[in-house]
Protein backbone atom coordinates (compact mmCIF):
# COMPACT_ATOMS: atom_id res chain seq x y z
CA UNK A 1 0.00 0.00 0.00
CA UNK A 2 0.98 3.95 -0.44
CA UNK A 3 1.39 5.70 2.37
CA UNK A 4 0.20 9.32 1.49
CA UNK A 5 1.64 12.74 3.43
CA UNK A 6 0.78 16.31 2.12
CA UNK A 7 3.90 16.43 0.25
CA UNK A 8 5.49 13.32 -0.24
CA UNK A 9 4.11 9.58 -1.47
CA UNK A 10 5.13 6.28 -0.56
CA UNK A 11 5.40 2.71 -2.38
CA UNK A 12 6.49 0.08 -1.66
CA UNK A 13 10.20 -0.32 -2.46
CA UNK A 14 12.61 -3.03 -3.36
CA UNK A 15 16.62 -3.65 -3.50
CA UNK A 16 17.00 -1.40 -0.42
CA UNK A 17 15.57 1.30 -2.66
CA UNK A 18 12.55 3.52 -1.57
CA UNK A 19 10.46 4.87 -4.51
CA UNK A 20 8.34 8.25 -3.45
CA UNK A 21 6.66 10.55 -5.76
CA UNK A 22 5.26 14.19 -4.93
CA UNK A 23 3.52 17.35 -6.85
CA UNK A 24 6.60 18.89 -7.89
CA UNK A 25 8.19 18.55 -10.70
CA UNK A 26 7.37 21.56 -12.41
CA UNK A 27 6.43 22.11 -16.25
CA UNK A 28 5.78 18.69 -17.27
CA UNK A 29 3.14 17.54 -20.14
CA UNK A 30 2.06 14.95 -21.63
CA UNK A 31 0.94 16.64 -24.36
CA UNK A 32 4.35 17.36 -26.35
CA UNK A 33 3.09 16.40 -29.61
CA UNK A 34 0.93 19.26 -29.64
CA UNK A 35 3.71 21.38 -31.37
CA UNK A 36 3.12 19.29 -34.62
CA UNK A 37 -0.57 20.95 -34.54
CA UNK A 38 0.96 24.26 -34.21
CA UNK A 39 3.36 23.29 -37.12
CA UNK A 40 0.50 22.11 -39.72
CA UNK A 41 -2.04 24.82 -38.75
CA UNK A 42 0.48 27.31 -39.62
CA UNK A 43 1.45 26.29 -43.15
CA UNK A 44 -2.53 25.17 -43.56
CA UNK A 45 -3.27 28.83 -42.12
CA UNK A 46 -6.65 27.08 -41.00
CA UNK A 47 -7.47 29.01 -37.73
CA UNK A 48 -6.52 32.39 -38.91
CA UNK A 49 -8.49 31.90 -41.52
CA UNK A 50 -11.44 30.85 -39.45
CA UNK A 51 -10.91 33.36 -36.35
CA UNK A 52 -10.94 35.72 -39.58
CA UNK A 53 -14.87 35.16 -40.10
CA UNK A 54 -16.31 35.28 -36.82
CA UNK A 55 -17.00 38.13 -35.49
CA UNK A 56 -15.64 39.29 -31.99
CA UNK A 57 -18.48 41.81 -29.91
CA UNK A 58 -15.95 42.15 -26.61
CA UNK A 59 -14.02 45.19 -26.21
CA UNK A 60 -10.33 44.92 -27.43
CA UNK A 61 -9.14 47.33 -24.23
CA UNK A 62 -10.65 44.92 -22.09
CA UNK A 63 -10.51 41.20 -23.48
CA UNK A 64 -7.83 39.15 -22.63
CA UNK A 65 -7.97 36.21 -24.47
CA UNK A 66 -8.39 37.39 -28.56
CA UNK A 67 -10.50 34.91 -31.01
CA UNK A 68 -7.66 33.15 -32.39
CA UNK A 69 -6.52 32.34 -28.86
CA UNK A 70 -10.00 31.01 -28.09
CA UNK A 71 -10.05 28.89 -31.14
CA UNK A 72 -6.72 27.35 -31.38
CA UNK A 73 -6.91 26.90 -27.52
CA UNK A 74 -10.41 24.68 -28.30
CA UNK A 75 -9.84 22.85 -31.67
CA UNK A 76 -5.76 21.94 -29.99
CA UNK A 77 -7.46 20.15 -27.14
CA UNK A 78 -10.12 18.52 -28.90
CA UNK A 79 -7.11 17.26 -30.91
CA UNK A 80 -5.54 15.57 -28.03
CA UNK A 81 -8.61 14.53 -26.54
CA UNK A 82 -10.13 16.81 -24.27
CA UNK A 83 -13.55 17.04 -25.21
CA UNK A 84 -15.08 18.80 -22.25
CA UNK A 85 -14.97 22.37 -21.31
CA UNK A 86 -14.24 21.87 -17.86
CA UNK A 87 -11.08 19.96 -19.01
CA UNK A 88 -9.99 23.71 -19.88
CA UNK A 89 -9.52 24.98 -16.18
CA UNK A 90 -6.56 22.38 -15.64
CA UNK A 91 -5.46 22.65 -19.40
CA UNK A 92 -4.86 26.24 -19.30
CA UNK A 93 -2.09 26.06 -17.30
CA UNK A 94 -0.57 23.17 -19.50
CA UNK A 95 2.96 25.23 -20.84
CA UNK A 96 3.06 23.02 -23.96
CA UNK A 97 -0.55 23.73 -24.72
CA UNK A 98 0.34 27.97 -23.80
CA UNK A 99 3.09 27.05 -26.31
CA UNK A 100 1.31 25.75 -29.35
CA UNK A 101 -1.13 28.65 -28.96
CA UNK A 102 1.05 31.65 -28.69
CA UNK A 103 0.75 32.24 -25.40
CA UNK A 104 2.81 32.20 -22.49
CA UNK A 105 0.45 33.15 -19.63
CA UNK A 106 -2.30 31.35 -18.58
CA UNK A 107 -5.08 30.24 -21.26
CA UNK A 108 -8.87 30.62 -20.72
CA UNK A 109 -11.22 28.69 -18.76
CA UNK A 110 -13.97 26.98 -18.84
CA UNK A 111 -16.18 30.13 -18.28
CA UNK A 112 -14.55 31.57 -21.11
CA UNK A 113 -14.86 28.92 -23.32
CA UNK A 114 -18.36 28.52 -22.85
CA UNK A 115 -19.24 31.95 -23.64
CA UNK A 116 -17.00 32.16 -26.52
CA UNK A 117 -19.09 29.11 -27.81
CA UNK A 118 -22.31 30.52 -27.01
CA UNK A 119 -21.92 33.78 -28.82
CA UNK A 120 -21.98 31.81 -32.42
CA UNK A 121 -25.24 32.17 -34.85
CA UNK A 122 -26.12 31.09 -38.24
CA UNK A 123 -23.93 33.47 -40.38
CA UNK A 124 -20.92 32.40 -38.32
CA UNK A 125 -21.25 28.48 -39.02
CA UNK A 126 -22.22 29.60 -42.71
CA UNK A 127 -18.53 31.70 -43.15
CA UNK A 128 -16.87 28.87 -41.03
CA UNK A 129 -18.38 26.28 -44.11
CA UNK A 130 -16.96 28.50 -46.01
CA UNK A 131 -13.35 28.74 -45.17
CA UNK A 132 -13.31 25.12 -44.67
CA UNK A 133 -14.48 24.89 -48.18
CA UNK A 134 -11.42 27.74 -49.39
CA UNK A 135 -9.30 25.44 -47.71
CA UNK A 136 -9.78 22.36 -49.46
CA UNK A 137 -9.38 24.29 -52.67
CA UNK A 138 -6.02 25.59 -51.47
CA UNK A 139 -5.14 21.58 -50.60
CA UNK A 140 -4.40 21.24 -54.77
CA UNK A 141 -1.97 22.85 -56.29
CA UNK A 142 -3.27 22.02 -59.73
CA UNK A 143 -7.06 21.60 -60.78
CA UNK A 144 -8.47 18.05 -60.20
CA UNK A 145 -9.61 15.72 -62.87
CA UNK A 146 -12.24 14.53 -60.96
CA UNK A 147 -13.86 14.77 -57.70
CA UNK A 148 -16.25 12.41 -55.71
CA UNK A 149 -18.38 13.63 -53.51
CA UNK A 150 -19.55 11.51 -50.52
CA UNK A 151 -22.99 12.39 -48.52
CA UNK A 152 -23.74 10.76 -45.37
CA UNK A 153 -25.92 10.89 -42.52
CA UNK A 154 -25.49 9.78 -39.47
CA UNK A 155 -27.48 10.17 -35.37
CA UNK A 156 -25.95 12.51 -32.55
CA UNK A 157 -28.04 11.41 -29.55
CA UNK A 158 -28.95 14.84 -27.60
CA UNK A 159 -27.66 15.26 -24.15
CA UNK A 160 -31.09 16.58 -22.60
CA UNK A 161 -34.15 18.80 -23.11
CA UNK A 162 -32.18 20.55 -26.11
CA UNK A 163 -33.44 22.48 -28.87
CA UNK A 164 -33.85 20.72 -32.04
CA UNK A 165 -34.31 17.41 -30.09
CA UNK A 166 -36.65 14.84 -31.47
CA UNK A 167 -37.39 10.67 -31.52
CA UNK A 168 -35.96 9.55 -34.78
CA UNK A 169 -37.51 5.98 -35.66
CA UNK A 170 -34.97 4.39 -37.10
CA UNK A 171 -32.51 4.57 -34.63
CA UNK A 172 -34.69 4.31 -31.99
CA UNK A 173 -33.95 7.59 -29.01
CA UNK A 174 -33.45 11.19 -29.62
CA UNK A 175 -30.98 12.73 -31.40
CA UNK A 176 -29.81 15.29 -34.24
CA UNK A 177 -29.32 13.90 -38.17
CA UNK A 178 -25.91 15.50 -38.64
CA UNK A 179 -25.03 15.61 -42.59
CA UNK A 180 -21.50 14.83 -43.92
CA UNK A 181 -19.72 15.60 -47.25
CA UNK A 182 -16.39 14.19 -47.90
CA UNK A 183 -14.29 14.24 -50.38
CA UNK A 184 -11.64 10.98 -50.30
CA UNK A 185 -10.77 12.10 -46.58
CA UNK A 186 -11.23 15.55 -46.53
CA UNK A 187 -14.05 17.37 -44.85
CA UNK A 188 -16.51 19.44 -46.79
CA UNK A 189 -18.94 19.70 -44.68
CA UNK A 190 -20.63 19.12 -41.11
CA UNK A 191 -24.30 20.24 -41.05
CA UNK A 192 -26.26 19.27 -38.05
CA UNK A 193 -30.54 19.16 -38.69
CA UNK A 194 -32.74 18.21 -36.16
CA UNK A 195 -34.30 14.55 -36.71
CA UNK A 196 -37.52 14.67 -37.60
CA UNK A 197 -36.34 15.57 -41.26
CA UNK A 198 -36.05 13.55 -44.75
CA UNK A 199 -32.55 12.11 -44.76
CA UNK A 200 -31.52 14.13 -47.69
CA UNK A 201 -33.15 17.10 -46.75
CA UNK A 202 -30.77 20.25 -47.57
CA UNK A 203 -28.49 17.92 -49.44
CA UNK A 204 -29.51 19.46 -52.91
CA UNK A 205 -29.13 23.06 -51.96
CA UNK A 206 -25.60 22.28 -50.31
CA UNK A 207 -24.62 19.78 -53.40
CA UNK A 208 -26.06 23.07 -55.88
CA UNK A 209 -23.57 25.03 -53.48
CA UNK A 210 -20.76 23.03 -53.78
CA UNK A 211 -20.84 22.28 -57.33
CA UNK A 212 -21.02 26.26 -57.69
CA UNK A 213 -18.00 26.97 -56.01
CA UNK A 214 -15.81 23.99 -57.31
CA UNK A 215 -16.36 24.97 -60.89
CA UNK A 216 -15.98 28.22 -60.16
CA UNK A 217 -12.04 27.65 -59.22
CA UNK A 218 -12.05 24.48 -61.79
CA UNK A 219 -14.38 24.63 -64.61
CA UNK A 220 -13.45 21.67 -66.06
CA UNK A 221 -13.43 19.37 -62.70
CA UNK A 222 -15.36 16.03 -63.33
CA UNK A 223 -17.85 15.98 -60.61
CA UNK A 224 -20.26 12.64 -59.48
CA UNK A 225 -22.76 12.66 -56.21
CA UNK A 226 -22.22 9.50 -54.13
CA UNK A 227 -24.56 8.52 -51.58
CA UNK A 228 -26.52 5.70 -50.20
CA UNK A 229 -30.37 5.07 -51.09
CA UNK A 230 -31.19 7.61 -47.86
CA UNK A 231 -29.50 10.49 -50.88
CA UNK A 232 -31.74 8.68 -54.02
CA UNK A 233 -34.45 11.68 -54.88
CA UNK A 234 -35.42 12.32 -58.12
CA UNK A 235 -35.38 15.68 -58.54
CA UNK A 236 -31.79 15.86 -57.24
CA UNK A 237 -30.73 13.37 -59.64
CA UNK A 238 -33.00 15.55 -62.03
CA UNK A 239 -30.91 18.27 -61.13
CA UNK A 240 -27.23 16.57 -61.59
CA UNK A 241 -28.73 15.44 -65.06
CA UNK A 242 -28.97 19.33 -65.96
CA UNK A 243 -25.65 20.67 -64.66
CA UNK A 244 -23.66 18.03 -65.91
CA UNK A 245 -23.23 16.43 -62.50
CA UNK A 246 -22.75 12.39 -62.79
CA UNK A 247 -24.08 10.17 -59.82
CA UNK A 248 -23.92 7.24 -58.45
CA UNK A 249 -26.63 6.76 -55.31
CA UNK A 250 -28.12 3.30 -53.77
CA UNK A 251 -31.77 2.98 -54.24
CA UNK A 252 -33.84 1.35 -51.96
CA UNK A 253 -35.05 -2.66 -53.06
CA UNK A 254 -38.63 -2.90 -54.33
CA UNK A 255 -41.24 -5.80 -56.04
CA UNK A 256 -40.36 -4.41 -59.49
CA UNK A 257 -36.91 -3.76 -58.75
CA UNK A 258 -36.55 -7.40 -57.42
CA UNK A 259 -38.71 -8.65 -60.60
CA UNK A 260 -36.37 -6.94 -62.92
CA UNK A 261 -33.41 -8.78 -61.19
CA UNK A 262 -35.17 -12.15 -60.77
CA UNK A 263 -33.12 -13.99 -63.39
CA UNK A 264 -29.98 -13.19 -63.03
CA UNK A 265 -30.60 -13.97 -59.40
CA UNK A 266 -32.01 -17.73 -60.20
CA UNK A 267 -28.79 -18.23 -62.41
CA UNK A 268 -26.51 -17.31 -58.91
CA UNK A 269 -29.04 -19.39 -56.70
CA UNK A 270 -27.99 -22.19 -59.35
CA UNK A 271 -24.58 -21.71 -59.36
CA UNK A 272 -24.28 -21.30 -55.87
CA UNK A 273 -26.17 -24.46 -54.91
CA UNK A 274 -23.78 -26.55 -56.97
CA UNK A 275 -20.34 -24.57 -55.58
CA UNK A 276 -21.29 -23.96 -52.31
CA UNK A 277 -19.64 -20.60 -52.53
CA UNK A 278 -20.29 -17.27 -52.48
CA UNK A 279 -21.84 -15.71 -56.08
CA UNK A 280 -22.24 -12.72 -57.27
CA UNK A 281 -23.52 -11.14 -60.52
CA UNK A 282 -24.75 -7.88 -61.99
CA UNK A 283 -26.76 -6.74 -64.39
CA UNK A 284 -28.22 -3.48 -65.71
CA UNK A 285 -31.41 -2.05 -67.10
CA UNK A 286 -34.17 0.70 -67.19
CA UNK A 287 -35.98 1.64 -64.52
CA UNK A 288 -38.30 4.42 -62.94
CA UNK A 289 -40.29 5.01 -59.86
CA UNK A 290 -43.75 5.88 -59.71
CA UNK A 291 -42.90 9.51 -58.84
CA UNK A 292 -39.31 9.69 -61.29
CA UNK A 293 -40.28 12.03 -64.30
CA UNK A 294 -38.35 9.58 -66.63
CA UNK A 295 -36.34 5.89 -66.75
CA UNK A 296 -33.15 6.06 -65.99
CA UNK A 297 -29.66 3.30 -65.52
CA UNK A 298 -30.06 0.75 -62.66
CA UNK A 299 -27.30 -1.69 -61.60
CA UNK A 300 -28.39 -4.63 -59.71
CA UNK A 301 -26.20 -6.98 -57.68
CA UNK A 302 -27.89 -10.94 -57.44
CA UNK A 303 -25.45 -11.95 -54.76
CA UNK A 304 -26.22 -15.75 -53.38
CA UNK A 305 -24.20 -16.40 -49.97
CA UNK A 306 -24.37 -19.53 -47.85
CA UNK A 307 -26.25 -17.66 -45.22
CA UNK A 308 -29.16 -16.38 -48.26
CA UNK A 309 -29.46 -13.73 -51.33
CA UNK A 310 -28.06 -10.29 -50.70
CA UNK A 311 -29.49 -8.20 -53.69
CA UNK A 312 -28.89 -4.71 -54.12
CA UNK A 313 -29.83 -2.09 -55.82
CA UNK A 314 -27.47 1.55 -57.45
CA UNK A 315 -28.81 4.16 -59.85
CA UNK A 316 -26.24 5.96 -61.99
CA UNK A 317 -25.58 8.29 -64.81
CA UNK A 318 -22.02 6.94 -65.05
CA UNK A 319 -20.62 4.85 -67.92
CA UNK A 320 -18.66 1.74 -67.22
CA UNK A 321 -19.29 -2.04 -66.70
CA UNK A 322 -21.72 -2.38 -63.72
CA UNK A 323 -19.39 -4.97 -61.65
CA UNK A 324 -16.59 -1.99 -62.04
CA UNK A 325 -19.22 0.00 -61.18
CA UNK A 326 -21.10 -1.08 -58.12
CA UNK A 327 -17.20 -2.73 -56.70
CA UNK A 328 -14.76 -0.22 -57.22
CA UNK A 329 -17.05 3.43 -57.01
CA UNK A 330 -19.87 2.23 -55.39
CA UNK A 331 -18.76 0.75 -52.29
CA UNK A 332 -15.64 2.85 -51.94
CA UNK A 333 -18.42 5.13 -50.29
CA UNK A 334 -17.89 3.17 -47.14
CA UNK A 335 -14.54 4.00 -46.27
CA UNK A 336 -16.98 7.67 -45.62
CA UNK A 337 -18.38 6.13 -42.42
CA UNK A 338 -14.81 5.54 -40.86
CA UNK A 339 -14.24 9.37 -41.39
CA UNK A 340 -17.12 9.59 -39.77
CA UNK A 341 -15.95 7.22 -36.56
CA UNK A 342 -13.27 9.76 -36.61
CA UNK A 343 -15.20 12.96 -36.10
CA UNK A 344 -17.93 11.37 -33.66
CA UNK A 345 -15.47 8.70 -31.26
CA UNK A 346 -12.14 10.15 -31.51
CA UNK A 347 -13.09 13.96 -32.08
CA UNK A 348 -16.26 14.35 -29.89
CA UNK A 349 -18.23 15.46 -32.41
CA UNK A 350 -21.36 14.26 -30.79
CA UNK A 351 -20.87 16.27 -27.63
CA UNK A 352 -23.52 18.73 -28.76
CA UNK A 353 -24.39 19.07 -25.31
CA UNK A 354 -25.68 22.95 -25.09
CA UNK A 355 -29.01 23.59 -24.69
CA UNK A 356 -29.29 26.24 -27.72
CA UNK A 357 -29.12 25.23 -31.38
CA UNK A 358 -26.17 27.19 -32.79
CA UNK A 359 -23.58 26.79 -30.49
CA UNK A 360 -24.18 22.66 -30.65
CA UNK A 361 -23.59 23.26 -34.28
CA UNK A 362 -20.45 25.45 -33.48
CA UNK A 363 -18.82 22.55 -31.85
CA UNK A 364 -19.83 20.06 -34.61
CA UNK A 365 -17.50 22.76 -36.66
CA UNK A 366 -14.82 22.76 -34.05
CA UNK A 367 -14.68 18.87 -34.34
CA UNK A 368 -14.64 19.32 -37.92
CA UNK A 369 -11.37 22.22 -37.99
CA UNK A 370 -9.89 19.57 -35.24
CA UNK A 371 -9.97 16.68 -37.67
CA UNK A 372 -9.08 18.86 -41.13
CA UNK A 373 -5.49 19.47 -38.77
CA UNK A 374 -5.02 15.68 -37.92
CA UNK A 375 -6.03 14.47 -41.76
CA UNK A 376 -3.56 17.04 -43.34
CA UNK A 377 -0.70 16.16 -40.96
CA UNK A 378 -1.55 12.37 -41.91
CA UNK A 379 -2.21 13.26 -45.69
CA UNK A 380 0.86 15.28 -46.21
CA UNK A 381 3.32 14.79 -43.64
CA UNK A 382 2.91 11.19 -42.76
CA UNK A 383 3.05 9.54 -46.03
CA UNK A 384 5.02 6.06 -46.69
CA UNK A 385 5.34 6.26 -42.42
CA UNK A 386 3.27 3.09 -40.57
CA UNK A 387 1.12 5.69 -39.68
CA UNK A 388 -0.02 6.79 -42.78
CA UNK A 389 -3.45 5.34 -42.50
CA UNK A 390 -3.75 5.12 -38.96
CA UNK A 391 -6.87 6.51 -37.29
CA UNK A 392 -7.37 9.98 -35.51
CA UNK A 393 -7.18 8.16 -32.15
CA UNK A 394 -4.07 6.62 -32.90
CA UNK A 395 -2.17 9.30 -34.77
CA UNK A 396 -3.36 11.23 -31.23
CA UNK A 397 -1.67 8.61 -28.98
CA UNK A 398 1.45 7.83 -30.82
CA UNK A 399 2.42 11.68 -32.03
CA UNK A 400 0.50 13.57 -29.53
CA UNK A 401 0.89 11.96 -26.58
CA UNK A 402 4.56 12.36 -25.64
CA UNK A 403 5.50 13.23 -22.15
CA UNK A 404 7.88 16.09 -21.66
CA UNK A 405 9.55 18.49 -19.22
CA UNK A 406 9.48 21.89 -20.35
CA UNK A 407 11.91 24.62 -19.58
CA UNK A 408 10.80 27.74 -20.76
CA UNK A 409 12.61 30.94 -20.33
CA UNK A 410 12.64 34.93 -21.46
CA UNK A 411 14.87 33.52 -24.89
CA UNK A 412 13.83 30.42 -25.28
CA UNK A 413 11.56 27.39 -25.17
CA UNK A 414 12.33 24.00 -25.18
CA UNK A 415 10.36 20.42 -24.55
CA UNK A 416 12.46 17.89 -23.02
CA UNK A 417 10.65 14.72 -24.47
CA UNK A 418 11.36 11.14 -22.48
CA UNK A 419 13.85 9.28 -23.71
CA UNK A 420 11.75 6.04 -24.27
CA UNK A 421 8.90 7.59 -26.51
CA UNK A 422 8.93 4.93 -28.64
CA UNK A 423 8.16 6.67 -32.09
CA UNK A 424 10.78 8.80 -32.19
CA UNK A 425 11.94 8.23 -35.70
CA UNK A 426 8.13 8.68 -37.24
CA UNK A 427 8.19 12.37 -35.09
CA UNK A 428 11.60 13.40 -36.31
CA UNK A 429 10.44 12.74 -40.20
CA UNK A 430 7.06 14.40 -39.42
CA UNK A 431 9.26 17.45 -38.39
CA UNK A 432 11.28 17.05 -41.16
CA UNK A 433 8.99 17.33 -43.71
CA UNK A 434 6.90 20.39 -42.19
CA UNK A 435 10.39 22.17 -42.36
CA UNK A 436 11.39 21.65 -45.54
CA UNK A 437 7.73 22.16 -46.73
Amino acid sequence: MSNCTEETIEFPGFSRRKIQADFSGGAITSDAGVVLLRSIDQRLGLTERASAVINDPRDPQRTRHDMLSLLRQRIYGLALGYEDLNDHDTLRDDVALQTSVERTDVLAGSSTLCRFENRTDRATAWRLHEAIVDQFIASYKRAPRRLILDFDATDDRVHGNQQGKFFHGYYRHYCFLPLYIFCGDQLLVSYLRPSKIDAAKHSWAILALLVKRLRQRWPKVKLIFRGDSGFCRWKMLSWCERHGVGYIVGIAKNTRLQALLAPTMKRAEGQQRKSGRKVRHFTEFQYAAGSWNRRRRVIGKAEVMAQGSNPRFIVTNLKGSPRRLYERLYCARADMENRIKEQQLDLFADRTSCHKWWPNQFRLILSSLAYILIESLRRLMLKGTELATAYVGTIRLKLFKIGAVILRNTRRIRLLMASGYPNQAVFRRVCTRLDSG
